[in-house]
């Protein structure tokens, strides 16, 4: 019986320090090392009166061929998402140098242009929408009453021109946009063009940066013209 106990208590004390040995792996290979030696430390130290059962010998094999195979996966799935992202890479820089569509409130006056084109993002419709276009100072130069606007992007167009009918100076402006609902408010999103400038990629994703001075993801794109 003495013999019996301290069979088990240098089995156990093996199985720990093979255990102890599996947390400091690094890989696949490490890992199969050091199971292995584990189990013959099991099998060399096992109890001759009270064997190991072959189906408790069969799980634990079962076991270590499930974490190669969840390793081997995983670097299979790394594989594919570093392709992927080098993918949306390149089709991102296909973008560089055209105007796209997205959250932001920035319009632009320029000489040659007639008007300014933007949007008004909206979740539901609403009955009363109005746009209010400011200057770089914060001064109010136009107000736009759009009144009633569907779910989804809206396109809007602005002439250029202040309250007074007469034409603003070339530049920076921004607006706002407030909408409601039979009095209930609606959360607008404003959108605007900018160019694309640049095209980079941070944290597995893909980012633009805007001529703006904004860095959009790709699922902020609503439209590239």
């Amino acid at each position: 019986m003495a013999v019996s106990d301290t069979t088990s208590a240098a089995s156990a004390a093996s199985a720990n320090a093979a255990a102890a040995a599996m947390g400091n792996a690094t890989s696949s290979a490490d890992i199969e090392q050091r199971f292995l030696k584990l189990l013959v430390t099991q099998l060399n130290n096992q109890d001759p009166l009270n064997p190991m059962e072959n189906a408790e010998l069969t799980s634990q094999l079962a076991q270590m061929s499930t974490v190669s195979g969840i390793e081997k996966l995983n670097s299979a799935l790394s594989g594919l998402v570093s392709q992927s992202s080098a993918s949306q890479v390149l089709q991102a820089a296909s973008m560089i140098g055209y105007s796209v569509l997205s959250p932001g409130n920035e319009l632009t006056v320029s000489k040659d242009q007639a008007a300014v084109p933007f949007a008004v993002e909206l979740p539901s419709s609403a009955s009363d929408v109005k746009v209010v276009v400011t200057d770089a100072a914060g001064k109010t130069v136009r107000t736009m009453e759009l009144g009633t606007l569907p779910s989804g992007v809206n396109g809007v167009t602005w002439d250029g021109k202040n309250d007074a009918g007469d034409a603003v100076a070339e530049g920076s402006y921004r607006y706002s946009v407030v909408a409601a609902n039979g009095g209930v408010a609606v959360n607008a999103t404003a959108l605007s063009f900018s160019q694309v400038a640049a095209v980079k990629q941070s944290g597995g994703s893909v980012a633009l940066e805007l001529t703006a001075g904004r860095s959009i993801g790709l699922a902020d794109v609503r439209m590239f013209l």
